[in-house]
């Protein structure tokens, strides 16, 4: 589709919702009463209680005044009309009032409740406005609860109670939970309100506004409570076959009122109103009559059986199972959470087929047909947009690029029996069913593969869920009071078990369990939360010791924030001297550039120095090697460029051995010191001609631990085997974050090498802390003072990264930076008192928020 086709079908929409809009604007307001219909005002309820302001209520008046009164409360969606014959047929004899409950109909909608309980109250208060001193209820549907509400609130103006097709008990209402079903009625008054603004329907949607509320903001919970209690006469009427309000709810509601009677109809269901209605108001009128005539039985007539019944308390093992609309609701609900997590979702319908609420195979079946379509539409994705569609939302969330390319190539070595084995293998379902996409795989033999695995992976997770369940009944009250809390820890548990289970039926899964145990206790590879935390307490306390934390910012003036967060890369190069040889030549190349003159620029600043490829391209503000590219060829050059979200330094290769090397000048010392240098040792593996390079990264005892860093880096190699005795350089930037081993150098730290740090460091006024990060062409010319290059000189937050050494204890590394941070505020203090002035806190916090919205930037362009 052309883009001036796109844009033409966007505007015709925009048109017809503007139009829509408008409409509905206009119609707004209350609807006018019909003819024959009458209207009165009753106050508004709002948190269950009657309010000063009033609501218009419309109603219908039939019959004879003098005769007794039935009140006819609809269902939802509904309004009065659902009761035009039914209402004719009891005018005969009767006197018959038929109104519009509040927010349906003719009555007001724009109301701040409509649910059961404000029904039950604003239709007592019209009652009363009409003066109507005692009336028999019949409550269809929805209007059964409220009918429920009005007698729980005023009993003496009631005289008898007819439930027709009513809703009642929560546990027999759609999943019988209703924290589940106020969910599933939130979601419809989600997709209501979406649909409302989105779609241009010129106010057809208006009319079920009263549907999806109702339903979303009414509570069943009580309902059980007002049947137990219920005094007065009361018939229930059911349809057998009812699909919505199953019939198990009329016998719950019979059983807990011993003196009702039911009428169960077997060849009617929930519309019986308009199907059975001649037979249904003679059987409302003979009940009425025999409560006129004072033959109806009350609580106090009922059978001493009967009130032993009623008085068993509920079981919930004999809820029956999901049936009708019910079923299919659960079945399309487990579907489409599959598209959230396949494995939880399993699990949860096999709990369900415990309870008894789901069939195995109806359970199953759902789970399969969600996760066939959400992969199948994965699939598609690859297959239609290819590798851009991994830049985009969706996809982008759920499924890396270096994931597809690993996939790509585990294709290229097992074929489409991948599609298979992946199901079966953590972490390459996702990123498979895109890459066979990507490649091309035919679509017929992609659902074949993949609903070969399917069908056994499936049914596999809901019967262990199944099983797992039946036995925890014994020991678990999942059907008591803590049944949803219950199944959300079995359900965790399962999932736990499935993910420490299946990885270890292979050498793959082991090794990689392996590795993530050894990160528990290797405390170099401790993520940040989890290292920091004492270090943060000890900056924190070195802040109220010297008088405020900003004041560490002073520790380099010639920095801003001293380097603690968004310092330039250029400007501190600059600060160094962009002539000195000791510096690794470099241009600053920003992004407000067009693309021909960022390529411009770079093919002169190469041209300029004499430099061949690779070179290096890094965000002029970063940290941690984020966004750092190492670009062979021109055709990568050009790409980074034309891709550039944020200013970049491009900057020659040095080859050689990388140290980073902290320095600092304490206060009223001559001369600086080397606080610590840290040996940079890019990690490798070598090949034995056997096992592909994936296989030798999990083999290897350090690269296990951080395998995930390596296998990303290596992505389109890792099913390549290397010749024996090749040697694989696994990451090819000295960031201990990507993978790089820190080993403590301190044996370079000689009185040259510190000379020629030190004549570095005074030549950049204002700089008195931070790390040296250089490549030398030796350690022994290092360690003279000669032969290096430095890539980068980085501030206040900068670390003394020899702690990594793996020979060093947590607390010797702890010992460091503790140091390190003392000598720092050391250092500030000084300088504030020679005149320097520290960055504030807002300016520091303000410039972190900045830095973060970078990075994101240039941590995507580097993915590209």
């Amino acid at each position: 589709m052309s883009a001036r086709r796109t844009w033409s079908l966007v505007l015709v929409y925009l048109l017809l919702l503007a139009a829509s809009h408008v409409t509905w604007w206009l119609r707004r307001g209350p609807m006018p009463p019909a003819e024959g219909e009458l209207a009165t005002h009753v106050p508004v309820v709002a948190g269950g209680e009657p309010t000063e302001a009033v609501t218009r209520l419309v109603y219908r008046d039939l019959g004879p005044r003098s005769a007794p009164v039935i009140v006819l409360l609809h269902g939802s969606p509904g309004d009065k009309e659902n009761f035009d014959d039914l209402a004719r047929e009891l005018a005969r004899a009767h006197r018959v009032l038929v109104p519009d409950l509040p927010g349906f109909g003719a009555s007001d909608a724009d109301l701040p409740e409509i649910s059961i309980r404000s029904h039950g109250l604003q239709v007592g208060a019209w009652l009363e406005e009409l003066e109507v001193e005692r009336a028999h209820l019949v409550g269809f549907s929805l209007g059964g609860g409220a009918a429920l509400h009005l007698i729980e609130r005023d009993p003496e103006r009631v005289a008898s109670l007819a439930l027709v097709a009513s809703i009642g008990v929560q546990e027999l209402e759609l999943f019988g939970n209703y924290e589940l079903n106020h969910a599933l009625h939130g979601l419809q008054l989600g997709a209501w309100h979406v649909a409302r603004w989105l779609l241009p329907h010129f106010g057809a949607l208006d009319s079920a506004r009263g549907y999806v509320r109702s339903f979303f903001e009414s509570d069943q919970r009580p309902l059980r409570a007002m049947l137990e209690r219920l005094d007065l006469p009361l018939l229930v009427v059911h349809g057998a076959h009812d699909f919505l309000v199953s019939p198990d709810a009329a016998r719950e509601h019979h059983r807990l009122v011993p003196h009702s009677e039911l009428l169960m109809v077997e060849d009617q269901g929930h519309f019986l109103l308009w199907l059975w209605t001649e037979p249904l108001a003679s059987a409302l009128s003979e009940f009425v009559a025999a409560v006129e005539a004072g033959r109806a039985p009350t609580r106090a007539d009922a059978a001493p059986a009967r009130v032993a019944q009623a008085e068993t308390p509920f079981d919930p093992a004999q809820v029956p199972p999901f049936g009708g609309t019910t079923l299919l609701l659960a079945m399309v609900l487990l579907a489409l959470a599959t598209l959230v997590s396949e494995d939880l979702t399993c699990f949860s319908a096999g709990l369900l087929v415990t309870q008894g609420r789901i069939d195995f195979a109806a359970a199953a079946a759902a789970c399969f047909l969600g996760i066939f379509v959400g992969d199948v539409a994965l699939y598609l994705a690859g297959r239609w947009m290819g590798r851009p569609a991994l830049e985009r939302a969706p996809l982008r969330w759920v499924v890396s690029e270096a994931g597809v390319e690993r996939a790509r190539a585990w294709f290229q070595r097992r074929g489409v029996a991948v599609i298979f084995l992946s199901r079966f293998t953590p972490g390459l379902r996702l990123p498979t069913y895109v890459a066979a996409g990507v490649v091309g795989t035919p679509l017929g033999v992609f659902a074949l593969w993949f609903s070969l695995a399917g069908l056994i992976w499936t049914p596999a997770l809901v019967g262990l869920a199944a099983w797992a369940g039946r036995e925890a009944q014994d020991s678990l009250d999942l059907f008591g009071r803590y049944a949803l809390p219950g199944a959300l820890l079995l359900i965790l548990a399962l999932v736990l078990l499935q993910r420490l289970l299946v990885p270890l039926l292979t050498w793959r899964g082991r090794r990689r369990m392996w590795g993530r145990l050894q990160r528990i206790w290797r405390w170099e590879f401790w993520p940040p939360l989890l290292f920091y935390p004492p270090v943060t307490l000890w900056i924190a306390w070195l802040g109220v010791r010297h008088r405020g934390l900003g004041r560490v910012t002073a520790v380099n003036p010639a920095i801003p924030t001293g380097g603690f967060i968004g310092e330039s890369k250029a400007q501190i190069l600059a600060g160094l001297g962009s002539d000195d040889p000791r510096v690794a030549r470099w241009i600053l190349l920003r992004a407000d550039q067009s693309q021909a003159q960022r390529r411009e620029s770079a093919q002169s600043f190469l041209l300029e120095h004499q430099l061949d490829y690779p070179v290096v391209l890094k965000p002029d503000v970063g940290q941690r090697g984020s966004g750092v590219r190492i670009l062979r060829d021109q055709s990568q050059l050009t790409a980074a460029l034309d891709e550039m979200g944020v200013d970049c330094l491009l900057q020659e290769f040095v080859p050689g051995p990388e140290f980073g090397v902290f320095y600092l000048r304490r206060p009223g010392r001559a001369r600086g010191e080397i606080f610590s240098v840290t040996e940079k040792i890019l990690p490798a593996v070598e090949g034995d001609g056997r096992r592909t390079l994936e296989e030798l990264i999990l083999a290897d005892p350090r690269a296990v631990c951080i395998a995930d860093a390596y296998l990303k880096a290596n992505a389109p190699l890792l099913y390549s085997v290397p010749a024996q005795g090749e040697r694989i350089t696994l990451v090819q930037l000295g960031t201990h974050v990507r993978g790089a081993i820190f080993l403590d150098g301190r044996r370079v730290a000689t009185e040259a090498l510190l000379d020629a740090i030190e004549d570095l460091s005074r030549g950049f006024a204002g700089f008195s802390f931070g790390r040296y990060d250089l490549r030398c062409t030796d350690e022994a010319a290092l360690a003279r003072g000669e032969g290096f290059k430095v890539l980068e000189l980085n501030g206040l937050t900068s670390e003394a990264t020899s702690l990594y050494d793996p020979r060093h204890s947590l607390l010797a590394a702890y010992g460091i930076l503790f140091r390190q941070w003392s000598a720092a505020f050391e250092i500030a203090d000084a300088n504030i008192a020679a005149g320097a002035r520290p960055t504030t806190v807002a300016a520091v916090v303000r410039e972190w928020l900045r830095y973060r919205k970078a990075r994101r930037r240039h941590e995507a362009q580097s993915a590209s």
